[in-house]
């Protein structure tokens, strides 16, 4: 009876942690588990606020995710990607993803891609800057989100499961029964779960904090002018000449596919046509005699 209460009582504490941590993932960082910071370890490419807490002062990360999209049009596609490439790792970054696709225009063709850079949060502004001078730049975005309060509050979350699992531990060692080892299982298996769940989300975060993500699209010059009136007079009249030779000739060809079935569909219709005029003309002898 004793090994009961002894369960029955941790069991308790157990679901009262639970409701605990639920409810500092819902409210502020400081809730739950007091206050709560990012560590000074915090990710490359945070940016430092200090923030003074009511008994001891301490430094608060912010941590910054940032993106960028950045649209070039280039002479020369592979010796541009080869340029974007080098310039990423003089900054410590890397092409994560890449494309490419041959285009075709005006009888010629022309080479565009993207490549997606990951690069140190810190060398995000001069990365661009200096990418920009590959190629006549088409468009620039950039972003920022700050996720430093959800990062606290996956930390505090984290906190409070790890005491709920160091608390089921203890519970599953003293338990006696099968049926109570069996119950403290089912519930330690879904702490596990839950952290594991909450730590490659957080990991994730600090990931995409300590490389910004920048997606550079290159495309070459399409061949030919710009505008269709930009094409001088001579080659307009000649493509305008071959035009009509190749509409005369898909014509042709269209009738030599069709004539099969309009000699046969013709046919039958023509057979049956004469049938109903032949009844039709039976018919009207029937009734005018």
């Amino acid at each position: 009876m004793d090994s009961r209460l002894k369960l029955l009582s941790v069991a308790a504490l157990v679901l009262l942690a639970g409701c605990t941590g639920g409810a500092g993932s819902a409210g502020s960082p400081d809730s739950g588990t007091g206050q709560v910071s990012l560590t000074t370890d915090a990710p490359d490419g945070v940016e430092a606020e200090s923030a003074e807490g009511d008994n001891l002062p301490q430094v608060q990360q912010r941590a910054i995710i940032k993106n960028g999209q950045l649209d070039l049009t280039v002479d020369e596609f592979n010796s541009s990607r080869d340029a974007v490439e080098a310039t990423a790792e003089s900054y410590g970054g890397y092409v994560s993803d890449s494309s490419e696709r041959v285009n075709r225009r005006g009888g010629g063709t022309y080479r565009s891609g993207q490549l997606v850079v990951r690069i140190p949060s810190d060398n995000f502004s001069a990365f661009v800057n200096d990418a920009k001078r590959l190629g006549e730049v088409e468009r620039v975005e950039t972003s920022s989100e700050d996720v430093t309060d959800q990062l606290v509050d996956l930390e505090a979350r984290l906190s409070n499961l790890r005491a709920q699992r160091d608390r089921l531990r203890d519970l599953y060692e003293s338990a006696n029964t099968t049926e109570d080892v069996l119950a403290v299982e089912r519930r330690l298996t879904d702490v596990q779960t839950e952290i594991e769940r909450l730590e490659a989300q957080k990991q994730s975060l600090e990931d995409r904090v300590a490389l910004s993500t920048v997606r550079i699209s290159l495309s070459e010059r399409p061949p030919g002018p710009s505008q269709w009136y930009d094409v001088p007079v001579l080659q307009a009249f000649l493509a305008s000449v071959s035009g009509v030779f190749v509409a005369l000739r898909a014509a042709v060809v269209a009738l030599a596919y069709a004539l099969p079935y309009i000699v046969v569909f013709g046919g039958l219709l023509a057979v049956l046509g004469g049938g109903v005029f032949a009844v039709g003309r039976t018919v009207l002898r029937r009734l005018s005699s």
